[in-house]
């Protein structure tokens, strides 16, 4: 470098000659005009070239340890095993010229991944109505006392940046559509456009370029909504990337400060409120003014979002002999008529409807275990009443009568002390069946006021309410009460014994 510096000093600045130049610095006169005509002042050397004996295995190795990079760690061959087969197949080099070159393709690997992950993007702009992505995230809070994974659909408007979170204990076709409907109550309307990336429950299988096998309900429920769905490549979050940002911001502005709270819907009620209060608080990206007021902009040019989308999911399900159907670890009950028969359970986010014959048997709110809980039993005891009637010693330990009504144990507790009592009070139970179940209730409270406690009774007061007309207050007789209060005296069976008389035989 400093030849080179001094040549062109005296070349160009002191018309020194060729000749003079080679003379001085003890050159060849080839040498000095190689370095002139390069018109450069940084020197170019060529690569050097060193020979070894592994040049003729380089590209073997090379596919060697791409295959391993891709195979388990523990079934992966050690350095040692791979240059032992390259010794099988001739070559005659040192283990520690494999290393070497193990460790310039490890570290070219690297470079290679971190400038692919850096990459190159476009700006994407979105109109007012255009577009909202989704994705699901995964965040904790303590619900009822328990720290509890939860499950977080998360929307975003691509133009106002408007987000909506909504919490679920599962990630399933049900809450997914679930979550929607909230989100579009939320926003007001409907975008256009969809934006997901390939998840289970919209896509069955992800096909050359952006055709995709989309799910049936999934596809039912864009139809009726209007909007398009459109799916990312797979791996690549940045074309959905202002939701991936949003994930990042929640855990923030939300997840770090979330409080205790009772149950799943309060939390949800409370993030709704929280969403609309930033979009107050936070400043568009891009516009000179808040997500809120941008928001408003959007809003007339969303489609109206109408009746919410049917999103059942739909099992067959055998009810056993109790009367019970099994699904997600519990057990609900069903009226005892369509024990031992096939019916189909509709699950919704929050509800399980049992429909058999075209008809709804029966309605129980949703109950979500964890893998390790055993699950528990849910029982509506007016299921029971026609097995009941036909086995009324059942009411005494029936485990689905441990629900009664506060009215109806009170009544029970006195009807079984005297014989005959259980037939009795299935009797009153099957009054349910046949009225209005609060009517019933109602009679039988007025009975107990009253201190006649009986199915006659009940009955009286249960005509009298279905009749509309004013119901007195019932006269019960006083009971009889002895005027000489018998006294314990034995003397009385010795005079007895004492008499002459004589009685026929």
């Amino acid at each position: 470098m400093a030849i080179l510096s001094i040549i062109r000093r005296w070349h160009y600045r002191d018309h020194v000659s060729l000749r003079e130049i080679a003379k001085r610095l003890g050159v060849s006169r080839n040498t000095v005009r190689r370095h002139i005509r390069a018109g450069t002042v940084v020197p170019t050397y060529p690569e050097r070239q060193s020979p070894s004996k592994l040049d003729g295995f380089a590209a073997k190795l090379a596919g060697w340890l791409k295959t391993e990079a891709n195979r388990p760690r523990k079934q992966r061959r050690t350095l040692k095993q791979i240059h032992a087969d390259l010794t099988v197949l001739g070559f005659t080099g040192s283990y520690d010229r494999v290393a070497a070159f193990a460790r310039r393709w490890r570290q070219e690997q690297q470079e290679q991944a971190r400038s692919a992950a850096r990459g190159t993007f476009v700006p994407l702009t979105f109109a007012p109505g255009e577009a909202f992505q989704f994705d699901w995230s995964e965040d904790w809070a303590v619900i009822n006392g328990e720290r509890t994974k939860l499950q977080v659909a998360q929307f975003k408007l691509s133009h106002s940046r408007a987000f909506f979170l909504r919490a679920y204990l599962l990630q399933t076709h049900e809450m997914l559509f679930d979550a929607h409907y909230h989100a579009f109550v939320a926003w007001g309307g409907i975008p256009r456009r969809g934006i997901y990336d390939n998840m289970k429950t919209a896509v069955d299988k992800v096909r050359r370029g952006k055709l995709r096998d989309v799910n049936a309900r999934f596809s039912a429920m864009v139809s009726h909504y209007l909007f398009d769905a459109e799916f990312c490549n797979p791996a690549s979050g940045w074309e959905k990337g202002q939701i991936e940002k949003n994930v990042q911001d929640s855990r923030h502005r939300l997840w770090q400060r979330v409080p205790a709270f009772g149950s799943l819907a309060a939390l949800n009620d409370w993030l709704a409120d929280q969403c609309v209060l930033l979009w107050q608080q936070t400043q568009h990206p891009e516009q000179d003014t808040t997500i809120w007021d941008a928001w408003s902009i959007e809003r007339p040019h969303l489609m109206p979002v109408g009746q919410a989308f049917d999103g059942f999911v739909e099992h067959t399900k055998l009810v056993s002999p109790t009367c019970l159907v099994s699904f997600d670890r519990n057990r609900y009950s069903v009226p005892a008529a369509f024990a031992n028969r096939p019916i189909s359970l509709h699950v919704y986010a929050a509800q399980l409807v049992f429909v058999a014959e075209g008809q709804v048997i029966a309605e129980h709110v949703r109950r979500i275990s964890r893998s390790h809980d055993r699950g528990e039993t849910i029982y509506d005891w007016r299921h029971y009443l026609a097995v009941l009637q036909r086995k009324p010693g059942a009411l005494r330990n029936g485990a689905p009568f441990a629900e009664f009504p506060a009215a109806f144990k009170r009544l029970q507790t006195i009807l079984l002390k005297h014989p005959g009592g259980d037939r009795e009070m299935v009797e009153i139970l099957a009054l349910v069946l046949l009225h209005d179940e609060q009517a019933v209730l109602t009679a039988v409270e007025l009975a107990l006021e009253a201190g006649a406690p009986s199915k006659q009774t009940v009955m009286n007061f249960l005509s009298r309410l279905l009749d509309g007309a004013p119901v007195p207050p019932l006269q019960t007789p006083q009971a009889f009460a002895l005027r000489v209060e018998p006294q314990a005296n034995v003397g009385r069976y010795d005079d007895l014994r004492g008499r002459e008389d004589h009685h026929a035989a």
